[in-house]
């Protein structure tokens, strides 16, 4: 039988699922997360484990973002062939690009515009996160099945390809390859494997992997019962003790969960190669699915809020030293010790990649700054648009990385003396802390709810045209950082994943599990 599929109510089902998934975590994710929480033996990866369950329950009762990155929409559709679509004026994609329109521009709960219409020369943003990245396919039946998702940059950027020989080991590929994509993917989340096929269907199957329910406590309560398990069951098993041993941890910070579930989707491939992709998914997990059957648009069910555990992070006044960004020095940022945490206080300045870029461009010119970074603290973050009365949206750390190529210029040219991102600093990045006795400070990723609570006020002072890459002005009150890298150079993102990949190997944790089995 026929099935009439209107294009309003897919518009509408389109944009009612990216608004749901904005603030609502899946209820698998919660679950797994809450058992890593109790099992961390790791202080700094169970405090930002703490920051990210807090912030998730705070969105999903706010009902705005998880993370300030609201994603680059991915959605993969079953069409059945009995579908007949009905009051149509464009193309299917068309209307899933409507429904991702008004979804982001939602003034309850506007979401950040991220896609930029030319990736090579202007770069410039489209204004309501559209296009989306579209996959469709055929099947028997009469209905439209759906999964939308938002998938964060920081993650993204961390995908990894790869055309393996046949006798090459899987495993030896994901555990020489996992270490070399940092934690600008903000870890624990999970990784999504896609192997055989060709070069694009492995990659595109690790991301369509990304999508399912994380189920690894239910893997491994099978296991303990001595229950069969597929080659495929045991393979994720293996992958999961072995890349947790990493001691990777929450945020890169060292610790006993740096994935919570390990995907793998296999397709017959040529008997020349064995291509293999690898894309991991972050603490802001964002994917639902649904179904049409013709009967209207379709609206989520919102998750119990006794799903999420009693774990409410509120800053420690004790164990973190208050600092006054008003007042700041350069030998006030000389003292700091790696790992401590600090509660910053004052004025800063934000700016990410494009700002960054034209400062770069400006003071090859010769040419005034819009701002004075002298003695300032800059927060590498593109914020979601308030609402209501809030200073701002959502604003957690973007990945410092990509700005070290620029932070010898900003040290050594501007006056800035420390800096705020999340993950990991390059070797270039490191060199230039030491030599100009700098600092990096580190704000949890997939927090970013939680954070904008700090800030109390927030003005854009220069590049007001770059949108969410502007540079602005916040007052903070409290922030919560961890000093990631002090002024002699010494980095926790390499200290403590190398401190607790030693204890893990030594057997200190054996029997502790992410999954609680």
């Amino acid at each position: 039988m026929t099935t009439a599929i209107r294009q309003a109510d897919l518009i509408e089902s389109v944009a009612a699922a990216l608004q749901f998934i904005s603030y609502y975590h899946p209820a698998d994710y919660i679950a797994h997360l809450a058992r890593a929480y109790e099992r961390e033996q790791s202080p700094a990866a169970k405090d930002a484990i703490a920051q990210i369950l807090t912030n998730s329950k705070m969105s999903a009762t706010g009902h705005r973002p998880i993370c300030q990155d609201t994603g680059i929409v991915n959605v993969f559709l079953k069409v059945g062939m009995d579908v007949r679509w009905d009051g149509f004026t464009g193309s299917l994609d068309d209307a899933i690009n409507e429904g991702v329109r008004q979804g982001y521009n939602n003034a309850d709960n506007k979401l950040r515009a991220s896609i930029v219409a030319d990736p090579l020369f202007s770069r410039k943003n489209t204004g309501d996160n559209t296009p989306a990245v579209i996959h469709t396919e055929i099947v028997p039946g009469n209905k439209v099945d759906v999964t939308v998702a938002a998938k964060g940059g920081g993650s993204e950027n961390k995908s990894k390809m790869m055309m393996l020989n046949p006798s090459d080991s899987i495993v030896d590929w994901v555990l020489k390859t996992l270490p070399t994509m940092g934690a600008g993917w903000c870890p624990p989340g999970m990784l999504g494997i896609g192997i055989g096929g060709t070069a694009e269907k492995s990659v595109l199957m690790a991301k369509q992997s990304l999508m399912e329910d994380i189920d690894m406590y239910e893997l491994q309560t099978k296991a303990s019962k001595g229950e069969k398990l597929t080659q495929v069951e045991e393979l994720r098993l293996e992958l999961l003790d072995k890349v947790n041993a990493l001691g990777i941890g929450a945020q890169g910070l060292g610790g006993l969960t740096t994935v919570l579930d390990i995907k793998i989707k296999m397709y017959p491939t040529h008997a020349a190669g064995k291509p293999i992709a690898m894309i991991p998914n972050c603490a802001a997990t964002r994917h639902a699915h649904f179904v049409m059957d013709g009967s209207g648009p379709v609206y989520l069910d919102p998750p119990s809020l006794d799903l999420w555990p009693n774990v409410n992070w509120t800053p420690d006044n004790e164990k973190s030293q208050r600092v006054d960004l008003n007042k700041l020095t350069k030998a006030d940022v000389a003292s700091w010790k790696p790992g401590q945490t600090l509660l910053l206080n004052g004025k800063m300045l934000t700016g990410r990649d494009a700002a960054h870029k034209r400062i770069q461009d400006m003071l090859a010119k010769g040419e005034q700054l819009p701002v004075d970074f002298t003695n300032r603290v800059i927060y590498y973050v593109g914020p979601v648009d308030p609402v209501g009365d809030e200073a701002v949206g959502p604003a957690g750390p973007t990945t410092a990385t990509r700005m070290d190529k620029f932070t010898d210029m900003m040290l050594e040219k501007t006056g800035l003396i420390a800096m705020i991102g999340k993950a990991e600093r390059g070797p270039v990045a490191i060199e230039s802390i030491k030599s100009h006795k700098s600092a990096y400070l580190m704000a949890v990723g997939g927090a970013a709810y939680l954070v904008s609570k700090a800030i109390k006020t927030a003005k854009v002072v220069g590049f007001e045209d770059l949108g969410m890459e502007a540079i602005y002005e916040f007052d903070v009150v409290d922030m919560p950082v961890t000093v990631a890298v002090d002024a002699g150079g010494t980095s926790v993102h390499i200290t403590g994943p190398a401190e607790w990949s030693k204890r893990i190997a030594t057997g200190e944790f054996k029997g502790i599990s992410v999954a609680g089995a």
